[in-house]
């Protein structure tokens, strides 16, 4: 069993895949051909914004966004607490201080109260200057931008959306890289909609925004002229192969591939409705695109038992986070606001299953077979 089957994806795409990749090698533009257009174009009007820059993965997407605005010594950035490494890293490596934000335990996104929170007391403190929110769309879930935009407008701070597990998702009518200033994703493999290597995209309705971080993402050229380098900037391109994969995985992906994600979700809740697991919540007005599902066990042994019984029959699952951002080596020379008793608890009860658009009914209820059985087993956890 595959924990993301990207071989079953490729065998259902394969004419399409396998035709986008010989229309590459015998055009043999590798770098800025055509389907990078293309691309781009399709992502901002799936987005609804005015312009999408691609570059070479979400991690530079980040950083390409906040080295637009300026961000860096001095600055504080305000992160969910509860996230993959680079949510935080993009800031810190340009100077910046993150301010990691508790989360909230059922969405796992970041805590409007509890960021508000924190912007006062950094305020309050005196020592760094509030810049911008890196609000964090985890497992496919929107942020509660509803709550988050109103305090970034209060405080005049950047929002950015950080959708790299969440492209595909919306609050309402509004997806996924459409709010705040600017937002990011990441097309990794095992992402909602990924390729095959690293690969990332910038969202932003700003014309000027667009032109610099173009500028940016090839070594701080001028315009269209790569040999007049008037900034510095980095080397960070999405490749026409990737481009043309991410194409030939597109109208799959919107037309029916996010649908069966969330059938997927349903079966799984359906299936381990009554078993004491918390489930994971998607509030009425949003929509999931599902990167992860995720439960939450009672305690760290009672999770470590059922994982080791799921392993034992085939059934891979994985730990999305061991470790909280105040918690990762790199960041323990940082000064540290607050505390995230939320996200200390769910690195010890966080389990993520199975998950992808081509799941089939019987494999979600062999997992959760597995599942209660190993329950039933670990009760006295």
């Amino acid at each position: 069993m595959q924990f993301r089957d990207l071989k079953k994806q490729y065998q259902v795409l394969k004419p399409e895949i396998d035709n986008a990749l010989q229309r590459i090698c015998s055009d043999a533009s590798f770098i800025g051909g055509a389907p990078v257009r293309e691309l781009e174009t399709k992502l901002a009007e799936y987005v609804g914004v005015k312009h999408c820059v691609t570059c070479a993965n979400g991690t530079d997407a980040l950083r390409l966004a906040e080295m637009a605005y300026g961000i860096g010594t001095g600055d504080a950035v305000f992160v969910a607490d509860f996230t993959f490494f680079s949510s935080a890293e993009t800031a810190a490596v340009l100077g910046a201080t993150p301010v990691f934000v508790d989360i909230d335990e059922r969405t796992f996104n970041i805590d409007p109260k509890a960021l508000e929170a924190a912007i006062v007391r950094v305020l309050a403190e005196g020592k760094l200057s509030p810049k911008a929110i890196v609000a964090v769309d985890l497992f496919g879930l929107p942020a509660d931008y509803i709550e988050l935009e109103p305090i970034a407008e209060k405080y005049g701070l950047i929002l950015i959306e950080d959708g790299a597990q969440g492209f595909g998702g919306r609050i309402g009518n509004r997806q996924v890289c459409s709010f705040g200033d600017i937002a990011t994703t990441s097309f990794f493999p095992s992402k909602p909609l990924g390729c095959y290597g690293d690969g990332g995209a910038i969202f932003t309705n700003d014309d000027e925004m667009d032109a610099l971080i173009r500028s940016y993402c090839v070594h701080g050229k001028s315009g269209s002229d790569k040999y007049n380098n008037v900034r510095l900037g980095l080397n960070s391109r999405l490749d026409t192969i990737q481009a043309a994969i991410l194409l030939a995985k597109f109208e799959p992906f919107v037309n029916h591939e996010l649908a069966a994600v969330n059938q997927a979700a349903t079966w799984y809740d359906e299936a381990l409705n009554g078993t004491g697991l918390v489930l994971p919540l998607v509030p009425e007005s949003c929509y999931s695109s599902w990167a992860q599902y995720t439960v939450q066990l009672r305690g760290a042994e009672q999770r470590n038992a059922v994982q080791a019984a799921l392993k034992a029959k085939g059934i891979p699952s994985m730990v999305y986070y061991p470790k909280g951002m105040h918690q990762q080596g790199a960041f323990g020379a940082l000064p540290y606001h607050g505390e995230c008793p939320v996200s200390e608890k769910l690195c010890r009860t966080v389990l993520s299953l199975p998950m992808h658009p081509y799941m089939e009914k019987a494999t979600v209820e062999e997992v959760c077979n597995v599942l209660k059985e190993a329950l039933q087993t670990c009760n006295q956890f």
